[in-house]
């Protein structure tokens, strides 16, 4: 995964809505390859066997590798590229998307098309929530007893996360910061003890926030 802060959705999910009394239908899931979203969109083409059309999109990678959108016999670009517009332009990533249609006996024409399938992915994109995944770097700070209830006091009113102490002969905080913040991070801290604290660099994780527009 790239190092950048990036934005996915939060879970997988559909959401469903009736335009002009066709049923519509957006399959949501979060994936990391091409073969993996390409499985999915032949899971729903199976389990909709009877649906009129099954259009997709998905955008996968650290720079967005991989796009792809298929209008699955509705006129062409009426259905696939606005659904992976949507996706392009809430700056997605990992994630595929497919909808169902139902026909419903009453023609929408290319605009209303248009409207409809990258309607139906906007709307259920807020349905099933966006989170921004954010790279953080893991640190720990080793200090006497003594430091202990102001260095944890300072952690817990600042932006960074304090995961965990562990007490033995001494006390070691595990922090996590932003990845870009991570120099400015050790400065601080050890302005904080005075430099008597023992610092050191660890791995880096991904966590996950609720984005919301």
């Amino acid at each position: 995964m790239s190092a950048e802060q990036n934005y996915t959705i939060k879970q997988d999910g559909e959401y469903e809505v009736v335009i002009q009394k066709s049923k519509f239908i957006a399959h949501f899931k979060r994936v990391t390859s091409e073969d993996e979203a390409q499985a999915f969109i032949q899971a729903i083409k199976k389990a909709h066997w009877s649906a009129n059309h099954n259009c997709s999109a998905y955008i996968i990678g650290e720079r967005n590798e991989f796009q792809k959108a298929n209008d699955d016999g509705e006129p062409s670009g009426t259905a696939g590229l606005p659904m992976l517009e949507v996706l392009r332009k809430r700056e997605l990533k990992d994630t595929v998307v497919v909808v169902t249609r139902y026909f419903g006996g009453i023609k929408l024409g290319g605009g209303g098309l248009i409207r409809a399938y990258g309607g139906t992915v906007s709307e259920g994109l807020d349905a099933v929530g966006i989170v921004e995944r954010i790279p953080m770097q893991r640190l720990t700070l080793t200090v006497d007893y003594g430091w202990i209830g102001k260095v944890e006091n300072e952690l817990r009113q600042s932006s960074y996360l304090l995961d965990d102490i562990v007490y033995a002969d001494t006390v070691t905080f595990h922090i996590s910061v932003p990845v870009e913040e991570t120099e400015a991070a050790l400065a601080w801290l050890v302005d904080l003890t005075n430099g008597q604290g023992g610092l050191e660099t660890q791995d880096q994780r991904i966590i996950e926030r609720d984005f919301v527009r």
